[in-house]
């Protein structure tokens, strides 16, 4: 039944993408701010038939990474994989010493790297392999990284959701993403299981994180029975505002934090959440409330938004620095992350402070999924004479079509820029833009 009212098609989707939003395992201890970590990328596996072997893949662990804002863990990473490979940190904004191709190089086989990451906001992000994943002998897990508010936040439980896809061959094994995916048929997982139970008591409040950690598709997520209230996009808080028809739409890599509400329902009645991929929508995960008494008499209060990370109210559209950039057809200065070298020429360069916006056209036939490393960046009105009460890092933008985003160039470095279309054998690209 719940089906009958969640059924966007892939255009849908990516329509989604802007009007659901445009609607108004933890780390040892260390010392004091810096906590130390060890992250290794090796060979690992998921069980997702019971009655059939593990699907072999790579990973770096399976808990997520908490921290607090105002943390700078130092990351030991090493690599035990037969090919090289980096940790690209999604929406960890500001952090040049952690750029991925530009400031860190890619461990070989064998080796190990070593940074510290000072963490300025509070939010939710992911750490992944897959920059350097296309065309791989094993497909790449994400591993989520929480960083806690300084300040308390009125919610009973946090519940991180990881989604992810693969695509598994008639003999099981699973292939990576920039290779054809003939012959496979798609799986999904959530934090690496086929499903999950979530249980739930009256009255509670939940804060979950929803993370696309998906390699290519644009999907929308549902929660049945319960109102979903945006909290965050992309790390960064929002002013609150319930997702449009209960739905959100998260292009691969996008963080939402949402807050649910548990209304009174019977013990044991149970709320799918629902995946779309464009095509159909499966159930992923169940709320099931428990026998437990109502945790209090009534739900909570509308939440006041999450306390901010300190982002500009305004930005100097007047001023600023205008760039276009295409994204898809036949381009040249696009080079796939295996073939990046630090002396190519960047896509642009801005003064430190300053205001950038570039329109991002997509020339390709299907959509693009266009990433901005070091800031993080407003949609701008189509008019371009405001934005919305956002900021991405992420944006899924459709065939044909222009967008415009603005950030204020605040982290002297050099930073990476990724461009890849929503099909799984389709290539991930990067540039790279530098503030001075």
């Amino acid at each position: 039944m719940a089906n009958h009212f969640f059924r966007p098609d892939r255009r849908a989707l990516l329509a989604g993408l802007g009007a659901a939003v445009l609607a108004p395992a933890a780390p040892p201890a260390g010392a004091q701010g810096r906590p130390a970590l060890a992250l290794r990328a090796k060979a690992d596996v998921l069980a997702l038939h019971p009655a059939e072997p593990d699907t072999p893949i790579w990973s770096i662990g399976g808990a997520d990474l908490r921290f607090k804002r105002g943390d700078s863990p130092e990351i030991a990473f090493g690599n035990d994989l037969p090919v090289p490979m980096v940790l690209n940190w999604r929406g960890i904004d500001g952090v040049v010493a952690a750029e991925p191709l530009l400031a860190r190089a890619s461990p070989a086989p064998g080796a190990q790297d070593t940074c510290q990451i000072p963490l300025r906001h509070a939010g939710t992000f992911l750490c992944d392999l897959g920059l350097l994943g296309d065309g791989a002998a094993r497909p790449t897990r994400g591993l989520p990284v929480i960083v806690a508010e300084s300040e308390a936040v009125p919610v009973d439980r946090d519940e991180v959701i990881l989604i992810e896809d693969w695509r598994l061959r008639p003999d099981g094994t699973a292939i990576a993403p920039g290779i054809d995916p003939k012959d496979t048929v798609p799986v999904y997982t959530i934090n690496g299981r086929p499903t999950r139970d979530i249980p739930v008591r009256t009255h509670e409040r939940l804060r979950f994180r929803f993370i696309n950690g998906l390699q290519r598709n644009v999907v929308a997520i549902k929660i049945e029975t319960y109102e979903t209230r945006v909290m965050a996009l992309d790390g960064q808080p929002a002013e609150p505002f319930l997702a449009r028809g209960g739905a959100l739409v998260l292009a691969p890599g996008t963080r939402v934090d949402a807050f649910i509400d548990i209304t009174a329902q019977p013990p044991g009645a149970s709320s799918s959440i629902l995946l779309h991929d464009g095509k159909e929508a499966r159930p992923i995960a169940r709320l099931i409330t428990s026998n437990a008494p109502p945790i209090r008499d009534a739900v909570l209060p509308a939440a006041s938004p999450l306390p901010s990370n300190g982002l500009p109210a305004r930005l100097d559209l007047k001023n600023a620095l205008r760039i276009d950039l295409a994204l898809g057809g036949s381009q040249t200065d696009w080079v796939a992350p295996t073939k990046f070298v630090p002396t190519a020429q960047p896509a642009f360069r801005a003064k430190a402070g300053r205001t950038v916006v570039l329109a991002l056209a997509n020339r390709a036939e299907i959509a693009t999924v266009f990433h901005l490393h070091g800031h993080q960046f407003r949609l701008l009105d189509r008019l371009d004479d405001g934005w919305k009460p956002f900021w991405l890092d992420t944006l899924a933008i459709d065939p044909g079509q222009t967008q415009r985003i603005a950030f204020a160039a605040d982290y002297p470095g050099r930073w990476l820029i990724e461009s890849v279309a929503t099909d799984w054998a389709a290539p991930r690209l990067v540039r790279w833009y530098s503030v001075e």
